[in-house]
């Protein structure tokens, strides 16, 4: 018996080879970084403002601009990548403030164009940034709420401190801050420790 083949019926595709999908290219945690620059440029602010080392205020400038500034902002940009919103939302907008506040130190003439009622709204502004970031916390770890509820604090004070003048407000804003950035240092530290040691050297507490 001969078997005949369907005329009708189509030829099989040739099997398409399967490629394999091009490997993701890790990168590094950048909140080592940004936890870091956030830090160590608010302590050095903090110092003046704290009326602990005054000529820090001067000092300052450069942090401001570079570690404060750019080196924080490209952490908010490595953060997108990694496609953490709350990291990358905290430090780009961490690192245009210190470069706004840069510029304002830079520019004296737009510091006394906007006199301290003006400098007092742009203090609010980042204070209520602040507040809904603190929010957004309390679902991260302890390390990062108890920053950023410090953080609020201290642009409270500051803002108070613009509105009203009063220098004791402004110093014991100065004195919170450098709180807050011990706190960011502990932080910065953890991560990049934990990550060395590929153990919780320094626990973040994680919130439930």
């Amino acid at each position: 018996m001969t078997t005949v083949l369907n005329p009708t019926r189509p030829a099989r595709p040739e099997t398409t080879p399967v490629t394999e999908p091009a490997p993701r290219i890790a990168i590094a945690d950048p909140a080592a970084l940004g936890l870091g620059a956030f830090a160590l440029t608010t302590f050095v602010l903090s110092l003046a403002n704290s009326g602990l080392i005054p000529t820090a205020g001067a000092a300052v400038i450069g942090l401001a601009v570079f570690y404060g500034g750019i080196a924080q902002f490209a952490a908010g940009m490595w953060e997108f990548i990694k496609g953490n919103t709350f990291g990358a939302t905290a430090f780009t907008s961490y690192g245009a403030f210190w470069l706004a506040f840069w510029w304002l130190l830079t520019h004296p003439e737009t510091e006394a164009a906007a006199g301290a009622a003006g400098i007092g709204a742009f203090l609010l502004a980042w204070t209520l940034f602040t507040v809904y970031m603190t929010i957004a916390a309390a679902r991260t770890n302890v390390m990062l709420l108890s920053l950023f509820i410090a953080a609020t604090l201290t642009f409270l004070g500051l803002t108070i401190g613009a509105f009203s003048g009063s220098a004791a407000i402004h110093q014991l804003a100065g004195w919170i801050g450098i709180a807050t950035a011990l706190i960011a240092w502990y932080g910065s530290a953890a991560v990049a420790v934990n990550s060395t040691w590929k153990r919780a050297v320094f626990p973040l507490g994680p919130l439930a």
